[in-house]
């Protein structure tokens, strides 16, 4: 038993089923589905419960909730329980078609991956700092395409619905212009719409919202995010230093 319980304690284990059962995922999205490939999943969702059980045991259910990767790891099991169903129960005669989008999730099992690499929690360390020091930034870009949305489906919806016909769909397209890529199509299919002097105002002023969202705004927020991402490896570096200016002051002082 107690084999068997540090078998489903064990790291390279739990990796070789996750690989396992990546792989299994893949050829059933590739439509290549039999008997054996479904068993195979059954199979890996069960080791994959059995594992979450026995860690509750060892751990204690706060134990094991309050580590972040066990809780991902945990929520990930539950969702994929309706594989299981699917699988003892023959949806052919009920109508589970809601457990069979449920089972879609069990492609999420991938993320279990992440924890396996090295330095990763550090990486996600480093992220949740920059999203904790960037978001009043990132809440006014998006409160300015909010607001160019909906101006530019006022001005436009007419003349270019297929862009500005709604506001969802008018803060789409400022979205897409602030990304830069193909961001020229908009203003060239309303100024083909309108007359040449109009269209070379609205070619200017899509230009200035270029410039504001795509190039200064998107600038600005990569700036940010990425002195947050490494402003942890700057407090190390900046501490190394002071224990070795310390260090050079008690020489100096000795040699006094």
């Amino acid at each position: 038993m107690k084999n068997v319980k540090n078998l489903f304690l064990n790291d390279k284990f739990i990796l070789a089923v996750i690989l396992l059962n990546a792989v299994v995922i893949y050829l059933q999205t590739c439509a290549i589905d039999n008997i054996w490939i479904q068993t195979i999943d059954m199979v890996c969702t069960l080791i994959f419960l059995i594992e979450m059980i026995i860690k509750h045991k060892e751990y204690g259910v706060k134990g094991y909730w309050s580590s972040g990767w066990n809780r991902m790891d945990g929520i990930l099991v539950l969702i994929s329980l309706p594989s299981l169903i699917t699988f003892f129960i023959p949806t052919s005669h009920l109508d589970l078609s809601f457990l069979l989008i449920l089972r879609l999730l069990r492609t999420f099992r991938f993320l279990r991956l992440l924890h396996f690499f090295p330095n990763v929690t550090p990486v996600f360390k480093g992220f949740k700092l920059a999203l904790r020091e960037s978001y009043a930034i990132l809440f006014c870009f998006f409160i300015m395409i909010i607001v160019f949305g909906l101006i530019n489906c006022s001005l436009f919806k007419d003349i270019a619905p297929t862009y500005f016909r709604t506001p969802m769909t008018s803060i789409y397209s400022v979205f897409r212009i602030c990304t830069i890529e193909g961001w020229y199509d908009i203003p060239d299919a309303i100024a083909t719409a309108t007359t040449p002097a109009i269209g070379s105002l609205v070619r200017f002023y899509f230009c200035l919202l270029l410039v504001m969202g795509g190039i200064i705004g998107m600038s600005l927020i990569n700036s940010i995010f990425v002195d947050a991402m490494v402003s942890d490896n700057n407090d190390d570096v900046k501490a190394k230093l002071d224990e070795i200016e310390k260090k050079l002051d008690q020489l100096l002082e000795q040699k006094k």
